[in-house]
Order: C-alpha cells, then sequence, then structure tokens
C-alpha cells in the first residue's frame, strides 16, 4: 500500500502546474501558475522563477505561501501550506535544469545573449518550498466509476464517494 506521501507526489506529478499564493509587502495575495520542478533534495518542491520577478519580491517580504493544485478531469486536488527559499546556487540550478526553460528566459532585451534560457542564465532563480502541511484528495475509482457517483449524488442528493482527503 502506497503511503500518504507517495501518493501525493505522485499526484503532484500528475497535475503538474500549481497556483502559487504570495502575500506582497502592501499585504494584498497574489497568484500564479507555476510548473513543477523535478524532485531533489533541498527542498519539498521547487520552482523556477526569473530574478527580480514580482513573485520573488513578494517572498523577500514574506516566505509563507500556499500551493494550490486541481484536476478538472479527476476533481483531484491538493492545497500546500510552506515556505520558500529563494536560491541562484548554480549546481543546483543545473541539476534542476529542463529545456523548456529556455522559452521562459528569452526576451527581446536579451536577443543575442548565448547563455540567455541556459543553466547559466543570470536571471534563473530558483524558490524550493518546505512543506508545512498539505491535504490533498485522491480519487480512488476509474473515471466511469467516478462520473456515476456523481450522477447518483446528483439524482439521490447524498455526498458521492470518489476519494479520500488525506494529509501529510
Amino acid at each position: 500500500m502506497e503511503s500518504n506521501e507517495q501518493q501525493f507526489y505522485e499526484l503532484v506529478e500528475k497535475i503538474g502546474v500549481a497556483m502559487m499564493t504570495t502575500r506582497s509587502s502592501d499585504g494584498q495575495l497574489r497568484s500564479r501558475a507555476m510548473a513543477n520542478q523535478k524532485r531533489s533534495a533541498g527542498a519539498d518542491l521547487w520552482f523556477v522563477a526569473a530574478e527580480g520577478s514580482g513573485k520573488l519580491q513578494d517572498l523577500a517580504a514574506d516566505p509563507h505561501l500556499n500551493l494550490s493544485y486541481y484536476k478538472d478531469g479527476s476533481r483531484e486536488w491538493i492545497s500546500v501550506s510552506g515556505t520558500a527559499v529563494v536560491s541562484q546556487d548554480k549546481k543546483k540550478i543545473k541539476e534542476l535544469y529542463a529545456d523548456d526553460w529556455k522559452m521562459w528566459f528569452k526576451g527581446d532585451e536579451r536577443q543575442g545573449d548565448p547563455v540567455a534560457g541556459t543553466a547559466d542564465d543570470p536571471k534563473i532563480t530558483l524558490i524550493g518550498v518546505t512543506i508545512q502541511r498539505a491535504s490533498f484528495f485522491a480519487v480512488d475509482k476509474p473515471a466511469p466509476a467516478v462520473w456515476f457517483e456523481l450522477a447518483k449524488g446528483w439524482v439521490t442528493g447524498k455526498t458521492p464517494h470518489i476519494g479520500e482527503q488525506k494529509t501529510i
């Protein structure tokens, strides 16, 4: 039987993109879509951002954040409360680097720059998240059974059972 932690990371990988919510220096909450990076030592979850971006400014003022994930087709979700550490550690950047970063780290102002979008790009900044608490809803039925349970709940007025809420 899989542990809650194993199920959590499988669901994070399956969904792939989180809404990262931070608090700005004026107290306002801000959310933006952030792609998960591969798992690696040093943090529970990793994300990549551009140096000087608003999310990094928010995290400098308050490192607490929330990550929320939702998969519409299965109704699965995750909510993570944690703290972030911002890093430009070149060794870790090279370890986590993925080719799709190129499209996020090239701009008109940087055309012709030979390191733009590469692991050596000085604008690449990592956000390492340490989880303080995570809750998630894992579906334990195949898709047709989920739709049947939802329809049954609609007709009978009873809460459908399509999965289980868990915490790590």
